[in-house]
Formats: C-alpha cells, structure tokens, sequence
C-alpha cells in the first residue's frame, strides 16, 4: 500500500458488486486515470449499463457526491486510515472515497457501504487491500458524520482552511474565489458562494431563436435572466422532441448571456459577419448561428484541433445552411483575416472554476500554474481578435471563471497595449437582454459583468463588450 502510482493488476467485476456502484467506481477512476469528464462519461457508462432510473439516480449521486467532496472526505480517510492518502494506492483511494460518502452523506445502510466496497477493493486491488478498505471503514461506522466533522474541522489553522476543508475545495481556488469577491465588496459571498459550488445545478435549455420556443419545450418553466432560456422541473431533456431535433439545447443560463450580449448590444444590421473564434463544442456558436440568422448575418465558427471542429459542426447541423467551420489557431486569424469581422465571440480557454458545480473534478484537476499559462493563451488570444474586428465592430470577450488573473487582467492588459479599443457598458447591454437589473458588485464600474452561482444561479460567467474605433 505504500506506492500510490502503482497500479495493480484489476481482477474480472464480480456479481455481488450493485451495478451503480461500479458504474460510480468507474467513472471515478477514469476522472483520475485519464483526466475523463465525469459530466460526458457518466452518461455513456449509465446507458450501456441499462440501469433503471432509480439505479441511475444512484450512480448519479454517488458519482457526483464523491467528487465533490474529495477533499474533506480525504481528511476523513487519513485520520480513519491513520496514514496520508498519497501512500494509498490510488484505486483503493477511490473505492475508499466512494464508501465514506455513502457512509456520512448518505443514506445508505453501513453494513452494505462496507461490504460492496470490500468488493470493489478485490476487483481493482490486491487481496491485502480488501481488509485495508474493510478496517478503514468499520473505523469511520464507529462514529456518526458530526463526529467526523468535529475531527477534521479541529486542523484548519486560519478561516481560507477552514472553508477549504469544510467545502472541499483546495486552498488556492478558495483564495482566488475570495479575491473576485473583495474586488466587487462582496467577501462576505464567498462561503455561500462555495455552497452553491455543492449543489448540483437544475437543468437549464435555450430555445434556439426562429427553431424553437420555450414553450414547446415541456416541462420546463421560464428562466430568470435569459429570454430565450427554459429550466426543467425534471425529466430526461433528451426525451423532449425539441431537444430531440437538436432545435433546443441544454446550455447554462450564464452562457447563453454570454452569447446574447454580442448579439443583442445593438441592432444587427444585415449582411454583417460574425467569428465564434473560440467555438468547441458548439453551444455557444449554436446560439449566435440562430441570432444571426434571425438578423441576416453570418457566423463562421472556428476551432483550433479537428475533433473539437468536428463537435462544432455536429452542433452547427440542425441549420439547412450551417455556418463555416474552420480549423485554426485563433491566435492568428487576426493577422491572417484582419478587420474581417462585425461581432466576434471569445470564450477563451480557462481554468472552468465558474463551473465546478456541473464539473466537480475540474477543482482537483486544476493547478495555480494552468492560470498563468493560460493566461498567455488568454492574452494572444484577445489581441488575435482584435485584430480581426472592423473598426466600430463588437468583441465579448468571454471566460467561464471569475479568476482574476482571467478576467479583468487579461483585459486591462489588452487595453494598456492596444489602440482605439475600448470598454463597452456590458452591464447595461444584460440589463436591456433580460430587462431586468443584474445584482452585480463595485467592479462592475469596470464595464463588465460577473455573473455567480450563489447571486445568479448561474455558473460563473465573466463577459466583458469591447468596440474598436481604429
């Protein structure tokens, strides 16, 4: 047990093992093993199991519940296990996560928590490892969940810990989460803010414009803030013919204002062109596509690898006439089509913690470092637009985390090396899209919006309007 990387031998799935289960073991695993989606594969491993909707509902819950609380449950793990969780093999970790959130966070019965993991531990480890899982978690039965969280809550050694450790997320989103917060007068947000990142989000849809309504989209009612959004009361969206067709789409409510901001900052002007520069997998470009062919304008969507190009145009097929798809780095469009187009989206790569309540792996995957390297990216990412933008044309550029070494400095340093560019008033354009007032913070000042989970409902969602006078 002492060699974490070291992965053993897997034995053949036995039958005693219930079906959820070993679908949430597996998908657990394949988040760690091949940085998988749990949000894609989970899906994919619920159909071929067949499992009932109960069952899935199982698989769902246990899934999604260990992800989340990976880092408090790890707590838990050592103190039980009495040895640091990165001298566990990592299998027999994810089996021991699996189980202790059934054990505190569910209400599941203990003997069948324990047994079905011992069961797991033999088909992914060796056969020492079964009564190391067994001791593990007979030692977490002995004493109840509040217990538990008295122990763990006695280490943090200031407030940041503390709420890393009781909300399971690492130390450096939680400061980085505080950081935005301040910048807006809202630090007292952040425990609820990572709260919300707990609970997983209800289902939200776009009736794509001039091929859907939110009306036909039953069982839903309509959203708060986007006027073309839909949120389910329940239900499987595929089974909804709209959704079926593809003319409806299951998309955040904070992505959709993203897109509805460059489309309806002012009036489309036919013959106008539009560039998703940024377009993989396509949701986004799906709604800007139907905007802009309610206006008389064009998209052309681009992605920078051929399979995410290929997702584009999947999502781009339910128009008889699709919108151009191109394979390129967006880094260069604006030198290669300079001044080209009218309205141009940037929903740049990030880090995605404005949406770890719908991918609760991305807090685990991620490092301090992506940011800075992203940030390059970022940065060469906005000039290439710019670029590639006719004077008096419209960029949003568009990032789903509220980081702000993503966010604002990206823009203030575009602004300080770039001439005639300039901030547009983005909380107004929102505030005329959803004819409501957005609850945003002081740094709204700055000309942007950020949208929050815990305030908006909303994954995370910065979206800042430039225009170019040069």
């Amino acid at each position: 047990m002492s060699d974490r990387r070291a992965e053993p031998r897997r034995a053949a799935p036995t039958a005693r093992v219930q079906p959820a289960r070993r679908v949430a073991l597996e998908v657990i695993m394949a988040v760690r093993e091949s940085d998988a989606y749990a949000n894609l594969l989970l899906p994919v491993k619920l159909e071929r199991a067949r499992l009932n909707p109960q069952d899935a509902a199982l698989a769902t819950e246990l899934t999604y519940g260990t992800l989340r609380q990976q880092g408090y449950y790890d707590a838990v793990i050592e103190l039980a296990a009495k040895r640091p969780t990165d001298e566990i093999d990592s299998p027999i970790l994810d089996v021991l996560r699996l189980g202790t959130h059934q054990l505190l966070s569910m209400r599941v019965a203990q003997h069948a928590a324990v047994d079905e993991a011992v069961s797991l531990a033999r088909e992914v480890g060796s056969r020492s490892a079964t009564g190391f899982v067994n001791g593990v978690l007979r030692t977490i039965t002995r004493s109840e969940p509040a217990e538990w969280h008295e122990r763990v809550m006695s280490t943090p050694r200031n407030d940041d810990e503390r709420l890393s450790l009781e909300h399971s997320h690492p130390l450096w989103i939680v400061r980085a989460f505080r950081q935005a917060l301040a910048a807006e007068g809202r630090a007292d947000e952040l425990e609820d803010l990572l709260i919300a990142d707990n609970f997983a989000p209800r289902v939200s849809l776009v009736a794509l414009p001039g091929l859907a309504t939110i009306s036909e989209i039953r069982g839903t009612q309509k959203a708060k803030y986007s006027p073309v959004a839909a949120v389910s009361d329940g239900g499987d969206p595929a089974l909804w013919p709209a959704v079926h067709e593809g003319r409806a789409r299951v998309q955040d409510e904070g992505s959709q204002l993203a897109a509805l901001a460059l489309s309806r900052a002012r009036p489309v002007v036919a013959g106008e062109r539009w560039l998703d520069l940024c377009a993989g997998p396509g949701g986004k470009a799906a709604l800007l596509a139907a905007e802009a062919r309610e206006g008389g304008a064009t998209l052309v969507a681009n992605e920078i690898t051929p399979a995410r190009a290929e997702l584009v145009r999947r999502a781009l097929s339910v128009f008889d006439d699709p919108p151009q798809v191109l394979v390129q780095d967006g880094r260069l469009i604006g030198d290669q089509l300079p001044g080209q187009f009218d309205r141009i989206l940037i929903d740049a790569p990030c880090t995605g913690l404005g949406a770890l309540r719908r991918r609760p792996e991305a807090r685990w995957r991620k490092q301090p470092r992506d940011v800075a390297e992203l940030a390059g990216v970022q940065t060469a990412l906005l000039e290439s637009g710019l670029k590639a933008l006719k004077p008096g044309g419209i960029l949003a550029y568009v990032t789903c985390s509220p980081h702000l070494a993503e966010t604002k400095a990206i823009v203030e340093t575009v602004l300080r090396n770039t001439d005639g560019v300039s901030r547009m008033d983005t909380p107004a354009v929102l505030a005329e899209v959803t004819k409501r007032a957005l609850d945003l913070g002081e740094s709204s000042d700055d000309g942007h919006v950020q949208l929050w989970p815990q305030r908006h409902g909303t994954d995370a969602m910065f979206i800042c309007l430039l225009t170019r006078s040069l």
